[in-house]
């Protein structure tokens, strides 16, 4: 007797001899078996969904998160390395040195000292100027000259002010006396350049205020953590309609990139923290050939709701180069915007899937896509016209036959793999990822803001949360001005202090450009 699952059962003593119920009756029989089929094959797909899952959180929990070595950590790397051949040569060195050597010393390079550093000279001179040979008089023939780089660590100081009262013998009318200067911080102890060193260290040098009363105390000076954070919530409202024309202005161009990362608040009311978003617009014309100076602004926003974006950018007309999140979409439906995504998204789905394991699609799709960035490494900083040429001769051949490629690999792997949702999430996105082809004013990636959220993160790591939406909104205000001053390699101390020092004398709200 043979049990076909489901209760189909064929036993050759118990067969109908009808031609036609014998025929009903393997035809149920290979339906099932048909159906057993697609449930192995389905269960496989599956299977193997989970599993490429499993690597992914392995590698993303124990391995590193990005398909290029991170430069931060090989810089760890390098440092340690560096310590290590120091130290040996240093021993080295004390030794008695052999008769003749002919070891070569590793070159270091020390760095050229700025010539507007201060220098303070000293000569170390001999103390008797005659001969020990003869004993005449010895003159001097030449000298030897070194730089060695000193630091005096970081010193408060008070700035004291005074200012004369005068009065009239003779009237006795009234106490003339020169009016106070303004501050940001009225009647606090701070002065503009200090403030602006509180902002730089919490939004640039990732300090978090706790640490900076610490290094404070260091010096003897006491200063709780909440005064510090008076300090920046002052500095941050004075700040804030510079925040908005800065908006503005890059509201004003044809082409920006957005992003968005997650920003935890602290929620009062609920006892724990919420997610918040801050979302990045920025703008960087220097890859096509142009001067303009770069900017990026970020803005706060308690959640992740599509009209967010769109509130940020009202006005803006243009083509907007984004991720795959769906709330861009909205912008671009309303026809105000055209969506321009990211190769490096597409890209780096293909690479967890590698990176995992045995995958020739996915090895196959990177090299496709890694033609295209090579390319573009080879075209950067030059003209529009001729990056559009250059990648209408070279990159669109590429980008044609990807497409047809992709959609026949979709046809032959299980729907539920990691490789079919990396193949759909690439055609899902085919004409906002093929657009930077027919724009040489378009990057092929949104890399250029993903580069301006990394410092968001670091401070995010640092801090851990925000103390409220209004933390957040500060957050978003000082640190976008401050990574605008890196991008176009100004000094934000320098240039906060210039900028304090002007709004508490009155600055005019109208000539904020």
């Amino acid at each position: 007797m043979h049990v076909i699952p489901n209760g189909v059962t064929l036993d050759p003593e118990t067969l109908p001899t009808d031609p036609e119920a014998l025929r009903a009756l393997l035809l149920q029989a290979a339906a099932r078996m048909v159906e057993i089929e697609s449930e192995r094959d389905a269960a496989l797909g599956e299977a193997s969904r989970l599993r490429s899952i499993i690597k992914e959180l392995q590698r993303h929990r124990f391995g590193r998160r990005s398909e290029r070595l991170d430069p931060d950590q090989l810089a760890l790397g390098l440092e340690e390395l560096e310590q290590t051949l120091a130290a040996a040569e240093l021993a080295e060195e004390r030794k008695p040195a052999p008769v003749k050597t002919t070891a070569r010393r590793r070159t270091v390079n020390r760095g050229a000292l700025p010539l507007d550093l201060p220098r303070i000279e000293r000569v170390i001179d001999i103390a008797d100027k005659a001969c020990p040979c003869c004993g005449g008089e010895l003159h001097r023939i030449g000298e030897d000259v070194s730089e060695r780089l000193d630091v005096i660590p970081a010193q408060f100081r008070v700035l004291v002010t005074r200012r004369p009262k005068y009065g009239c013998r003779r009237c006795e009318s009234g106490v003339v006396q020169a009016p106070a200067p303004a501050h940001i911080v009225e009647g606090g102890l701070p002065t503009e350049a200090l403030l602006a060193h509180v902002v730089v260290a919490k939004y640039a040098d990732h300090q978090p205020l706790y640490r900076q009363a610490q290094i404070y105390a260091r010096q003897g000076i006491r200063l709780d953590r909440s005064t510090l954070a008076d300090w920046v919530g002052r500095g941050a409202w004075w700040l804030r309609p510079l925040h908005q024309r800065l908006l503005e202005h890059l509201k004003a161009a044809a082409r920006l990139f957005a992003d968005e990362t997650t920003a935890r608040v602290l929620d009062p009311g609920r006892g724990r923290t919420k997610t918040g978003q801050l979302r990045a617009y920025a703008r960087d014309d220097r890859p096509w050939g142009r001067t303009d100076p770069p900017a990026v602004a970020y803005v706060y926003a308690p959640d992740r709701k599509a009209e967010r974006p769109a509130a940020h950018l009202d006005g803006f007309r243009g083509v907007l180069q984004v991720d795959g999140y769906a709330g861009y979409r909205p912008l671009a439906e309303s026809g105000r915007v055209m969506l321009a995504f990211c190769w490096s998204h597409v890209r780096r789905r293909f690479y967890e899937i590698a990176a995992a394991g045995p995958a020739p699609i996915a090895g196959e799709a990177l090299a496709r896509i890694n033609a295209l960035y090579a390319i573009e490494a080879a075209i950067r900083g030059r003209a529009a016209e001729e990056r559009h040429r250059i990648r209408q001769e070279q990159s669109r051949p590429i980008v044609q036959a990807l497409k047809p490629w992709l959609e026949a690999q979709l046809r032959i792997v299980s729907g539920k793999s990691a490789i079919a949702e990396a193949i759909r999430y690439a055609l899902a996105r085919w004409d906002g990822l093929a657009r930077f082809l027919d724009d040489g004013r378009l990057e092929i990636d949104s890399n250029t803001v993903e580069r301006a959220i990394r410092p968001l993160a670091l401070n995010r790591k640092n801090a851990l949360f925000a103390g409220s939406d209004g933390g957040g909104e500060h957050w978003a205000i000082l640190a976008s001005l401050i990574e605008t001053c890196k991008l176009n390699a100004v000094d934000p101390q320098v240039y906060l202090t210039d900028v304090f020092t002007r709004l508490a004398q009155g600055h005019a709200i109208n000539r904020l450009d």
